[in-house]
């Protein structure tokens, strides 16, 4: 077999490939058997037709279509081998020439990855946020903490404003009511916004036995986005008393003996999570800036592949599981369809980006993932996905995923390099040293997630 690569542009090649007839014989002989298996010819037993017999029957041009069928993805993968490229999907593969018994011919275009020169990246400067945990925000979340512990206690007035009432639901469409758009004895606080836009309005001012009827576009089930016609009544109006700010509190909610040590447990504890979010900032922008610095072609094909997959997982998964179609939710997001594709379209563009560029830092930097991170990475990827380590592992090793998985560890890994070298300022002007955050936070957790944010939904290349 002789083989020849003709660049198209820097992300596409041509393969012309010439195949010796001879090399055909073991294709051939697997077309003869495989015929010979699924034909009857009067007087031959079943897989003891001669060759001579099926070619006069049924035409050798039948079996040398299966024969080349069976031939050309280890003719087209020796080719692909033999020039070392590193091509991304499937190739367009055109027979320009079969001459029984002499010559098989025939090329096959094909995306590949893109040839990529990772600069000096030591010089890279980004500004954080400034960590900054006022009192404001300690007294906050030992409010948030105080809700969690409130209790209720039936009231006989009308209800307001953070009461909790018991009620009854019935949804109309068009007059009927719908099958799963009735609900009894359903607690909701007034004010959460955790039900139908309206509610608060409706229930408020009702005393328990009140009932009112109002308008309301519903937001999932079977008539999601639908007006409906919603009648609620209350049963019970349920005052919430807040548990007093004291040291019985603190011992009641936490851990701690006294209102300040909660108070100085609520500042560390907000003060690690501004670490964590100036850590996932800094990375984000590193990122962005390590892009801007490098040349990188993007394969039109996969770019279309790569935008076709993020349209049909938010409209078919996403936006399903929240019972919207992509119509409302434009409409809910207050854009046209062209911005959404236009947004879509730099968002496809930056992931495919984000995973040549670290995959080619992986190669340059000579990183290796070990059994323990790419472990500590599957038991975090099951945990974001509701899924035990062991069922996650299982889907992962039945999908053929290994590879994927180790290569986002790979690739957190190489961003972390790259945040290493770069100066990082809060907007302060101080230096903020990630390797101090690195020991609590562990970067590279962090940067496989901005790396996994950068390329979310994008199928491996």
């Amino acid at each position: 077999m002789k083989s020849a690569v003709e660049n198209l542009n820097p992300t596409r090649v041509r393969l012309t490939v010439e195949v010796p007839f001879e090399e055909l014989k073991d294709s051939l002989d697997a077309a003869y058997k495989k015929i010979n298996q699924q034909v009857t010819v009067k007087g031959f037993r079943k897989g003891k037709i001669p060759a001579r017999v099926i070619d006069q029957r049924f035409g050798r041009g039948a079996v040398l279509e299966e024969a080349v069928n069976d031939a050309l993805p280890k003719f087209y993968t020796e080719a692909v081998n033999e020039a070392e490229l590193n091509v991304l999907g499937q190739p367009e593969v055109d027979i320009t020439e079969l001459k029984d018994g002499e010559t098989l011919n025939f090329t096959a275009e094909v995306d590949v990855r893109p040839a990529i020169e990772i600069p000096d990246y030591s010089g890279i400067e980004v500004e954080v946020d400034a960590i900054a945990v006022s009192d404001e925000d300690i007294e906050k979340a030992v409010e948030e903490l105080r809700e969690r512990f409130a209790s209720t206690s039936p009231v006989e007035r009308a209800a307001a404003d953070g009461d909790v009432v018991t009620i009854d639901l019935e949804a109309k469409v068009d007059g009927e009511v719908l099958e799963d758009g009735v609900a009894s004895d359903v607690s909701y606080t007034i004010g959460s916004g955790e039900l139908l836009d309206g509610i608060d309005e409706a229930v408020k001012g009702l005393e328990a036995g009140g009932e009112t009827t109002f308008t309301s576009e519903l937001k999932g089930g079977s008539a999601a986005g639908k007006e409906a016609e919603v009648t609620v009544k209350v049963t019970q109006v349920a005052a919430r008393e807040l548990p007093e700010l004291d040291d019985d509190f603190a011992q009641l909610a936490s851990e701690f003996d006294t209102l300040e040590e909660l108070r100085a447990d609520s500042r560390k504890r907000l003060e690690n999570m501004k670490e964590y979010d100036q850590a996932t900032q800094a990375q984000e922008r590193v990122l962005e800036k390590l892009l801007e610095l490098v040349e990188v072609p993007v394969p039109e094909k996969l770019l279309e592949d790569e935008i076709n997959t993020r349209k049909h997982n938010l409209e078919h998964h996403q936006l399903g599981q929240m019972g919207l179609d992509l119509a409302k939710y434009l409409e809910i997001q207050g854009k046209t369809e062209e911005e959404w594709d236009a947004e879509t379209k730099e968002a496809a563009v930056k992931g495919i980006k984000t995973q040549f560029v670290l995959d080619e830092l992986v190669n340059k930097e000579k990183l290796n993932v070990n059994q323990e991170e790419l472990t500590e990475h599957l038991m975090r990827r099951a945990a974001s996905s509701g899924m035990s380590p062991d069922q996650f592992a299982q889907a992962v090793v039945e999908g053929g995923q290994v590879p994927m998985l180790v290569g986002e560890v790979a690739r957190g890994k190489a961003l972390a390099v790259v945040v290493e070298a770069a100066t990082v300022k809060d907007t302060n002007g101080e230096i903020v040293d990630l390797d101090e955050e690195d020991e609590t936070e562990g970067s590279t957790e962090t940067a496989e997630a901005v790396e996994a944010e950068a390329t979310e939904d994008k199928p491996e290349a």
